[in-house]
């Protein structure tokens, strides 16, 4: 609907200004002035504002983030047929939007977070056309992955406040809580987007 409404905007400014260009005349009143203004300035910026929110909007998206070929391992990743595949069950099993994967478990939720991924991605951008991209493999995160991404979904949750390995120690969920102890560590949840042997995994053809 953003789409469509953007490009009868777009197709409103450009024909208001095609008016003032062959009619010039018409800016002698004051009235032309201020349609003139509006042509020329307010709808234009009204324009751009528009694309850049749908174009946010698109950057959440799923099928966004591997559009790069750098980054069709990861989504190869998320239909690896195991369940200790931490990307992959939760893409699979709809424990996150299928078409907001990425974005939801790789935004920083704090109080700038979408701000910060947004910021993040025009890195990205520059790199890959500008600078030397790194092979899939070689991909690291900007800083250690925070527990507070788990579990602003997980916190409260019956499977995860009562889980069996979760309550086997009083001391592990106020650690997780606290990120003494990371959500990825070894021996938890530690196989995230295993793309290194990807050549040697099963896949899920499923949710297509």
């Amino acid at each position: 609907m953003l789409t469509i409404s953007l490009f009868v905007l777009i197709g409103l400014t450009v024909a208001l200004i095609a008016v003032f260009v062959f009619r010039p005349q018409i800016t002698q009143t004051q009235a032309g002035k201020i349609a003139a203004f509006l042509a020329l300035f307010a709808l234009p910026v009204l324009c751009a504002g528009m694309g850049a929110s749908s174009e946010l909007l698109h950057a959440k998206s799923t099928k966004f983030c591997l559009s790069c070929h750098i980054m069709e391992p990861y989504g190869q990743s998320l239909r690896v047929d195991d369940p200790t595949h931490l990307a992959a069950a939760h893409f699979q099993n709809h424990r996150v939007s299928p078409d907001e994967a990425c974005y939801t478990c790789h935004t920083n939720y704090a109080m700038f977070g979408g701000i910060k991924a947004k910021l993040g991605g025009l890195k990205h951008i520059y790199v890959y056309y500008l600078g030397t991209p790194p092979s899939p493999e070689n991909i690291k995160l900007y800083e250690p992955f925070n527990n507070r991404e788990c579990l602003h979904c997980h916190a409260g949750a019956r499977s995860f406040e009562e889980g069996a390995v979760h309550t086997a120690d009083p001391e592990l969920l106020p650690a997780l809580r606290t990120n003494k102890v990371s959500c990825i560590s070894s021996g938890c949840h530690e196989v995230v987007h295993d793309v290194k042997d990807l050549k040697n995994s099963k896949f899920w053809n499923g949710g297509s």
